[in-house]
């Protein structure tokens, strides 16, 4: 039996430190997914306790322990992000009998222009190549593709995890300077952290943004409840 030990940003003077017992890697996704949703259907965390996490009690399981398949989402562009996204959610939640959705938006063409037909084309084009991603990985598994156009990019993702009755819904989150973020403030540009914090806030399944962590290894998880959860795994 293996201890990892997972270091959460506190919001007082303190840290809270949450101690992850796991069994064995082949039940890695328990581990994440029971954490998470455990947590965000309880109260936020108290900075000044320490927390024993136990994953094989029967409220814990996940819906693939009870029988039930997961649906989950992936939101698909060319950013390294999102390829991450993607790897986690394969070794991380998706069992072979689950489902996994991948979900690419794209903008309108403006009016006049006939680009719209080469957009999808390279839209369903790395669609494939994900697909043939997680069928390599994961031998068996049922892979959907979608391509969603429009402006509004989180309204839309949003609005697709009710379509397709998603359980899961994970996107890649990139890390940003504060010159950077500044700019775009100024500029009037949305960017994609405001699409991610935009389906964390409203989509009605659990919605999870993924960075991985170069320098120290590992992923940095956001969910409602948790901002840069940081997982060692």
């Amino acid at each position: 039996m293996m201890r990892v030990r997972v270091k959460l940003p506190g919001f007082c003077m303190n840290r809270t430190v949450v101690h992850v017992r796991a069994r064995s890697p082949s039940n890695l996704y328990k581990k994440t997914l029971n954490l998470i949703k455990s947590d965000d259907n309880k109260s936020e965390f108290s900075s000044k306790n320490s927390i024993e996490m136990n994953y094989n009690t029967d409220e814990s399981k996940t819906d693939s322990e009870n029988g039930i398949d997961n649906r989950v989402m992936v939101v698909v562009d060319p950013s390294l992000e999102a390829k991450n996204a993607l790897q986690w959610a394969l070794t991380h939640t998706v069992q072979s009998q689950d489902t996994i959705v991948l979900l690419s938006v794209i903008k309108p063409s403006q009016q006049g222009e006939n680009t719209n037909g080469e957009n999808n084309l390279r839209a369903y084009e790395l669609l494939y190549s994900m697909k043939n991603i997680c069928q390599t990985k994961l031998p068996g598994v049922q892979v959907e593709i979608a391509v969603q156009e429009g402006k509004e990019k989180g309204p839309i993702i949003v609005e697709a995890t009710k379509q397709r009755k998603v359980s899961l819904l994970v996107l890649g989150q990139r890390k940003r300077s504060i010159m950077w973020r500044l700019h775009r403030i100024w500029s009037g540009k949305k960017s994609k952290n405001r699409v991610v914090e935009h389906c964390i806030q409203n989509a009605k399944c659990l919605t999870i943004a993924v960075r991985r962590k170069r320098k120290f290894g590992g992923y940095l998880i956001t969910t409602k409840r948790h901002k840069n959860f940081w997982l060692l795994a």
